[in-house]
C-alpha cells in the first residue's frame, strides 16, 4: 500500500490535493484559454436560449400588459367623456327646468296679483257703497235728531220757565227764543 501511495505522490493532482502549493484551478493561468472558451460557449448558448424562448415570452407579456393598460385608459377616457356629456346635459336640463319654473312662478304671481287687485277693487267699491249708505243714514239721523232737538229744547225751555215762574209760557215765544238760540 505504501508503494501505491508513493506512485500517487508522483502525479500532480495528488500532490496539490495533499497540501501542495499549486494554484486554485479557476485562477490557474494555464487553464485560462479553455475557461474563456467554455465561458463564451456557455454565454452564447444562454443568449440563444434567452433570446429565442424567454425574451419573446416576456416581450409578449409586456406588450399584452401595455395593450391592456392602453385599452383600459381609452375605456376610462371614453367613460369620462360620456359622464361629462351626461353632466352637461343634466345641467342644461336643470337650467331649463329652473327657467321654466321661474316663468311659471312669475305667471302665477301676476295672475294672483291681478286677482287680488280685482278683489281689492271690488271690496273697495262695496265698502264705498256701504260708506255712502252709512253717511246717508248718519245725515238722515242727524237731520231727524236736529229736528227733534228743536222740539225737545222748546219743551225743556217751557218746562224750566214754568217751574221757575210757576206760569206756563207762550209756546210761540218759547219757539222763537229756541230758534234764536240755535242760530246764534
Amino acid at each position: 500500500m505504501a508503494e501505491g501511495h508513493g506512485e500517487a505522490k508522483g502525479t500532480g493532482a495528488h500532490t496539490e490535493a495533499d497540501g501542495g502549493h499549486g494554484a486554485f484551478p479557476p485562477f490557474d493561468t494555464s487553464t485560462f484559454p479553455s475557461q474563456l472558451v467554455s465561458l463564451v460557449v456557455f454565454f452564447v448558448a444562454l443568449y440563444i436560449i434567452a433570446s429565442r424562448f424567454a425574451l419573446p415570452r416576456v416581450g409578449a407579456v409586456i406588450d399584452a400588459r401595455q395593450n391592456k393598460i392602453e385599452g383600459d385608459l381609452s375605456a376610462a377616457q371614453k367613460l369620462k367623456d360620456e359622464s361629462e356629456a351626461a353632466l352637461k346635459a343634466y345641467e342644461s336640463e336643470l337650467a331649463s327646468a329652473r327657467s321654466k319654473a321661474q316663468a311659471i312662478s312669475s305667471a302665477n304671481r301676476e295672475k294672483l296679483n291681478a286677482a287680488s287687485e280685482a278683489e281689492r277693487k271690488t271690496l273697495e267699491d262695496k265698502l264705498a257703497v256701504k260708506l255712502a249708505d252709512a253717511e246717508k243714514t248718519i245725515a238722515a239721523t242727524r237731520t231727524s235728531a236736529m229736528s227733534n232737538v228743536r222740539g225737545i229744547a222748546a219743551d225743556a225751555a217751557g218746562a224750566i220757565v214754568q217751574r221757575l215762574t210757576g206760569t206756563a209760557p207762550d209756546s210761540n215765544a218759547v219757539a222763537s227764543a229756541v230758534d234764536a238760540s240755535l242760530k246764534g
